[in-house]
């Protein structure tokens, strides 16, 4: 048949057909290298250069009730200048036609606590530490030994003096392990020779530092341990005097974080009490903790979870019995802002409390201490943050949501009655470049009704009817609640969509920031990572949005994120089949001490080996990259990711690896690009750009024009080009093209 071909012909559709796969492989190749261009430059600081009127720096004046604050747009500096008695708006363009502070006014971020301190008074002698033991000196000069068993593994530390001087109060540290952990620093500066480092890092279950309290009496030089428990955790605690200085209070969390007391010590007896003692079969969650003595009225105020969601309670400190619930219901309070002791009335943040919202959105409260006259001072359904003016009786109030961009507004501290609109984000020349929203969802978790919250950045520049792997950015560490509430123009996973992804963030069962039987689903089971809450969102998202492709899924995280990356792929291979993980804590026993014991508890059994990946190495499946700073002293490479390695290669695993000389925790630029590239390579089955530069974009040095995705003319596209590079040219002059 070969014969029967005209030779030239043949030779000529031969050579056209060689010439259309060339062509097409360079079209693809220029291609990605547009979208790495394009992804950099989304993840960049500089989308947010292309937001005008974001944020409002008030600079009140002394003596009045006005404050003025600059805007610019990247064309004029103006000056606004705000009347906050009745929100009359002035603009200047000289600022030296200010108004002028009329007297002297010290100004705060924020209303403080007002409260009464007991009185102190100058001892008559003095108790000094000096060689680890205790030496008392007389008024006269004349110094008496104390204690003679002091060492540098059991240390007196430093007295402190009851408000009469009669007695001092004083902490004796027994010291734990202090065990080393080791990095090696393989190319230090000006030398060829490694270089071993060391510091302490205390592992689940080692031995660490207790402390015991004693009390000495300077008129009869005694010197006699205090009636108490030892106490095992988070250092000596700090000691409080009761307004007559005959009693002091000190607060203190068990190891495990499954008991918090607040202890009182009768200085002369060395007497104690519990007056609070509040025991949990699962972890006191930390960062939720507030705690304010009121002296003038005897009581504490202090939030705690024992209902279920963390609320605000005021307490008899006499007798530690609850006086009021202050707060109360199905939300959660955040923040303890401030409080006045005089008028009784406190201002706190707060989520959850307008059902039918994100329950994770912060608004601003205040309350009187018996529960009554709750008034919100931040309406609207968005995430806000306050800042005060001088004298606490104005708020500015800048909200926003990550599909809605910043207002500010003015308003009455005492009500949250608004006084006026100050200032409103202006997006133009974002969505201008191409740039769009990302989209919250709501979908049900695990139980098929707990509400699971997350966010959704699609590539801007979608096609019709085609279909997107996604990837997830995970972090499930228990301390907080992790996807994004507030407006930026600039976030890491619009870059990554950019080259053709969905990515999503959602917190699962497990994190904070919601009821407590949300939160106790990671107690003792930190491998759970909410991956059953996760993925059932995903595939409610799916439904609503047929671009996501649930057979190419792909997931990253850093530290606790990087653990959860990994398990992915050891307990979720069915629904998981690409990896990144970086800087990871693979096994909770050679990771912090604090962090892990706070959420697998103490003592340190079972539980903690079977959720390690390292014991779990085997069950890995999928396209797993390990990213690690060889000087990461947050979570140890050797202890941690070169140890899952070890179990890996045991196992008979594919994995990849990049070990980041002189790299701390987290990655640069260099580990972003390496990132995307392993997700274009096996999720998308492309081959990403050679040697992508993407420390050129990180830095903000290159100046590539984002065109918008809509049918413009070339002369408009030119026009918002050129608009574009003056605008970066003139607040940006050390940029090149």
């Amino acid at each position: 048949m070969l014969s029967t071909i005209n030779c030239p012909t043949f030779l000529i559709i031969a050579l056209w057909a060689l010439t259309a796969t060339a062509s097409k492989a360079a079209t693809t190749a220029s291609d990605i290298q547009r979208e790495y261009e394009r992804a950099a430059r989304f993840g960049s600081s500089e989308m947010g250069g292309l937001v005008d009127h974001s944020s409002v720096n008030a600079n009140w004046i002394e003596g009045t009730d006005s404050f003025w604050f600059q805007r610019s747009d990247g064309k004029m500096i103006q000056y606004v200048l705000i009347d906050a008695a009745n929100g009359k708006r002035t603009i200047f363009s000289d600022p030296g036609k200010l108004p002028k502070s009329k007297k002297k006014q010290q100004a705060i971020e924020q209303p403080s606590s007002i409260s009464i301190q007991p009185e102190w008074h100058v001892p008559k002698s003095s108790v000094e530490n000096k060689d680890n033991n205790l030496w008392l000196r007389d008024s006269d000069g004349k110094e008496n030994q104390l204690t003679t068993d002091g060492s540098q593994k059991k240390t007196y530390g430093k007295p402190e003096p009851s408000p009469s001087g009669n007695y001092f109060v004083c902490w004796k540290t027994y010291q734990g392990d202090n065990a080393l952990m080791y990095s090696i620093e393989s190319s230090p500066a000006g030398s060829l020779r490694p270089v071993l480092k060391s510091y302490v890092y205390a592992l689940p279950g080692d031995k660490v530092d207790t402390h015991e309290l004693w009390i000495i009496d300077s008129n009869t030089k005694r010197i006699f341990k205090a009636k108490t428990d030892i106490v095992d955790w988070e250092g000596a605690p700090q000691i409080r005097w009761n307004r007559q200085g005959d009693k002091f209070t000190y607060g203190c969390t068990s190891r495990g974080y499954r008991r918090e007391r607040i202890v009182e010590v009768d200085i002369a007896t060395g007497e104690s009490r519990a007056i609070v003692d509040e025991k949990s079969n699962t972890f006191i969650y930390p960062p939720a903790r507030e705690l304010r003595y009121l002296d003038s009225s005897n009581e504490i105020l202090r939030t705690s979870e024992q209902d279920g969601w963390n609320h605000l309670y005021l307490l008899n400190k006499s007798t530690g019995e609850v006086k009021t619930q202050i707060t109360k219901g199905p939300w959660v309070v955040r923040r303890l802002v401030s409080l006045d002791e005089i008028n009784r009335t406190l201002i706190f943040t707060a989520s959850g409390k307008d059902p039918d919202e994100d329950p994770y959105l912060v608004k601003y409260y205040r309350v009187n201490f018996n529960g009554s006259g709750l008034i919100c001072l931040t309406p609207g359904n968005r995430e806000h943050n306050v800042s005060w003016s001088p004298d606490q009786r104005y708020l500015l109030d800048t909200y926003s949501r990550v599909d809605q961009e910043p207002v500010t507004e003015l308003r009455r501290a005492d009500d949250g009655r608004l006084i006026c609109e100050v200032e409103r984000a202006d997006i133009t020349r974002l969505t201008a470049s191409g740039w769009k929203k990302p989209k919250p969802f709501c979908a049900k978790g695990r139980d098929g009704n707990t509400d699971i919250w997350g966010v959704i950045y699609f590539p801007t520049k979608m096609k019709f009817a085609a279909k997107y792997p996604i990837i997830e950015d995970i972090y499930a560490g228990p301390q907080g609640s992790f996807v994004p509430k507030t407006f930026s123009a600039q976030r890491a996973q619009q870059g990554l969509a950019e080259l053709g992804f969905i990515v999503v963030q959602i917190d699962g069962m497990g994190t904070a920031n919601r009821s407590k039987a949300f939160h106790d689903v990671a107690d003792k089971n930190l491998a759970d990572s909410g991956f059953p809450d996760r993925i059932a969102w995903m595939q409610a998202a799916a439904k609503k949005y047929p671009a996501m492709d649930l057979t190419r899924v792909g997931i990253y995280g850093t530290s606790a994120g990087g653990y959860n990356a990994a398990r992915a792929l050891i307990d979720h291979n069915d629904f998981y089949s690409v990896a990144v993980s970086v800087s990871a804590n693979h096994d909770h026993r050679t990771d912090k001490v604090w962090w892990n014991e706070l959420w697998m508890g103490y003592p340190v059994g079972p539980h903690y080996i079977v959720q390690s990946n390292v014991t779990q190495a085997a069950k890995l499946k999928g396209k797993l990259l390990l990213m690690h700073g060889e000087l990461d002293d947050n979570v140890n490479a050797s202890a941690s990711t070169m140890q899952f390695v070890n179990a890996l290669i045991k196992a008979n695993k594919d994995f990849d690896m990049l070990l980041v000389p002189g790299g701390g925790h987290g990655y640069g630029p260099y580990g972003q690009r390496r990132m995307w590239d392993y997700f274009v390579r096996n999720l998308q089955h492309r081959e990403p750009p050679a040697n992508f530069d993407l420390s050129a974009f990180a830095e903000g040095r290159i100046d590539i024009v984002i065109r918008t995705e809509n049918q413009l003319d070339p002369g408009e596209l030119e026009a918002q080009s050129t608009r574009y590079r003056r605008h970066i040219a003139a607040t940006e002059t050390d940029r090149h093209r």
